[in-house]
């Protein structure tokens, strides 16, 4: 693959104008790659500061908090144990994680596809569409308890103890419990820790080598942008820097570090079939219910002003500081990969980063 350097924005100012008008929307900064494996060459850049009251820009080679975007590694996990013959797409949760006393009726697809009904730890809406927190993942709940450690199983009974949203294969709910219990599955089937598994199975393979699973480390690893969290306390509204925080609240759902590279790599090698069984891929790719989620991972058909054309991805937000975009083409043909941080701006991202966002994916994926 040819690479263009870091003056590629001469050569690609239409992407250029879209990382920055994602600064422009409320983010400290972002850097981008995008990459074609089929002789389209490498894009890379970045927008924005690599840390508030500095000038330099974030480094393309960054390391970042990636958040729901370890779903889908943690999901190519489990379809991997599942190609060797651990365990099958519909066995019985319960059967190999017995100390919960999880529903009989949830299995490992409904894990990964979010329909077991099982309660998300972090917090839900309830029937008025007002968020209810969970374990502190928000505000100044948050921030004052970002370093705790939390452990897999404190998770899952929390969640646990809370009613189920709906019986199990019924309906749909991003849970991110759900994915806490599938990173314990693959404890329970390969006798190893999670992250172990990981880099066995998916990072060393790959050659992933600034892409680890932290485990308690508020660290990140090599060289990164500073993420910031602006919460409101007593009426007043502060800025923090949380570049150091405890993932654990996301074991397996959300606790990953990576670079737009690793994750280039890891998207390309599963969508193109050099990790999984044809059969297992095409499960993943396979949209499934009000979410259009198949098993780790979002499949969204764009319009027809926008060429008609089919995207996969899961893109994700830490619960502070950091976010991260990971979009294909369905065959990992043309992959975009990026890693953002949010600053001191009092911009809702809701509302004003979905309008940025598209503008990327039209940049890139429908030229």
């Amino acid at each position: 693959m040819s690479t263009i350097g870091q003056n590629v924005a001469q050569a690609r100012p239409d992407l250029q104008k879209a990382i920055q008008d994602v600064v422009d929307v409320g983010f400290a900064g972002i850097q981008m790659r995008v990459c074609e494996e089929r002789g389209g060459g490498e894009w890379v850049g970045s927008a924005g500061v690599h840390e508030l009251g500095g000038r330099a820009e974030p480094s393309t080679d960054g390391r970042f908090w990636i958040g729901s975007t370890t779903k889908t590694f943690v999901a190519a996990l489990v379809l991997h144990l599942v190609a060797d013959g651990r365990v099958e797409l519909d066995s019985r949760v319960a059967e190999h994680l017995p100390r919960f006393g999880l529903d009989e009726r949830i299995t490992v697809r409904m894990l990964l596809q979010h329909t077991s009904g099982i309660y998300n730890c972090t917090g839900e809406l309830d029937e008025q569409g007002t968020f209810v927190p969970g374990l502190p993942s928000v505000g100044k709940a948050w921030v004052e308890n970002r370093f705790h450690s939390y452990r897999s199983d404190e998770l899952v009974r929390f969640a646990l103890a809370k009613p189920a949203r709906f019986e199990p294969g019924t309906d749909q709910s991003y849970s991110n419990t759900n994915y806490t219990l599938a990173a314990l599955l693959v404890e329970a089937l390969s006798g190893r820790s999670y992250a172990e598994e990981m880099r066995r199975r998916i990072l060393r393979p790959l050659g992933l080598r600034d892409t680890v699973v932290p485990g308690d480390s508020p660290d990140i690893p090599g060289p990164h942008a500073h993420g910031y969290y602006r919460y409101q306390d007593g009426g007043a509204w502060k800025v923090v820097d949380v570049s150091r925080q405890n993932s654990s609240l996301l074991t397996g759902s959300g606790d990953m570090i990576s670079t737009t590279r690793d994750l280039h790599v890891f998207f390309a090698a599963l969508l193109g079939g050099r990790l999984l069984p044809a059969a297992l891929l095409d499960e993943m790719r396979t949209p499934h219910g009000k979410l259009g989620y198949g098993l780790g991972l979002f499949i969204q058909d764009l319009g027809p002003e926008d060429g008609g054309i089919t995207i996969v991805h899961h893109n994700g937000g830490a619960p502070g500081g950091y976010g991260a975009l990971m979009i294909s083409t369905p065959d990992g043909g043309r992959t975009l990969t990026a890693g953002l941080t949010t600053g001191d701006s009092d911009a809702d991202p809701a509302q004003e980063f979905p309008k940025a966002l598209n503008g990327l994916i039209k940049a890139v994926f429908c030229r």
